[in-house]
């Protein structure tokens, strides 16, 4: 069952949301850090998703706007990364685009040591625009 047998059309609202362990293998920089790349790429991710439920395909990303790197993530984060349909175009989708640090290792108390946070952090933020094929070009 492709999305357009299941949707007459995308629905501006709808949310796709991913969870992801950030592993120690992911630092580059002192005090663990991890590039911002690096939560572009799970953007990409919750974008893929979105396009496969909204239009049943995995669509393109065409551009990011207003990106903005607010907090740190570092490895042993948990993140959060959510994409919420904004604007539906005849082939493109506009989304708001959303990475929480919703956990975070805690070295202070133990190696191994790591905590769910009660308030989560925004780490990153942006406006990004996907494209799908034309409706008689879909699978």
């Amino acid at each position: 069952m492709s999305g357009l047998d299941r949707l007459d059309q995308p629905k501006v609202g709808q949310t796709v949301t991913h969870r992801r362990y950030v592993p120690y293998s992911h630092a580059h920089y002192a005090g663990n850090l991890v590039d911002g790349a690096y939560s572009l790429g799970l953007f990409g991710d919750v974008a893929t998703e979105m396009c496969i439920v909204t239009d049943g395909d995995e669509g393109l990303f065409a551009s990011y706007a207003d990106v903005q790197f607010t907090a740190p993530v570092r490895a042993g984060d948990v993140l959060e990364i959510t994409a919420e349909l904004v604007k539906v175009g005849t082939r493109s989708r506009t989304l708001d685009l959303r990475c929480l640090v919703v956990g975070r290792g805690r070295p202070d108390l133990g190696e191994s040591s790591a905590e769910m946070l009660a308030e989560p952090i925004v780490a990153t933020t942006a406006t990004g625009v996907v494209v799908v094929p034309p409706p008689t070009d879909r699978g």
